[in-house]
């Protein structure tokens, strides 16, 4: 079946770096939509960035954007997100989930319905 681990969180100063990643199985992963969320306690869920496996196109959150970057090692099947220059107002529970069918020229969307397989998450706590 489907599995998705987090792993890569933990504490970091404000403008420190860390990198998340999510090793994958179960499924080919280059033919569907992968993406990070988070949620901070008494907030929605939040889409930040997401990675089309067909043709590589990316998309961000305009709260990370120029911060995170998403990236996916093939040979791995993992997906990864580089978080540099973080925020005490990024701490939050990080997720990596698996999304629709990609298109060639497609947009993977950062709608949290849409994805229907989630890890089980890893936190990151940015303090001041």
């Amino acid at each position: 079946q489907v599995q998705l681990v987090e792993s890569g969180g933990g504490s970091v100063q404000a403008g420190g770096s860390l990198r998340l990643s999510c090793a994958a199985s179960g499924y080919a992963p280059s033919y569907y939509c992968m993406a990070w969320f988070r949620q901070a306690p008494g907030k929605e869920r939040e889409g930040l960035a997401a990675f089309n496996p067909v043709g590589g196109s990316t998309n961000y959150a305009d709260s990370v954007k120029g911060r995170f970057t998403i990236s996916r090692d093939n040979a791995k099947n993992t997906l990864y997100l580089q978080m540099n220059n973080l925020k005490p107002e990024d701490t939050a529970n990080y997720y990596c989930a698996r999304g629709p069918r990609a298109y060639y020229g497609g947009t993977c969307i950062l709608l949290s319905y849409t994805y229907n397989y989630w890890g089980q998450g890893t936190q990151v706590t940015v303090s001041s």
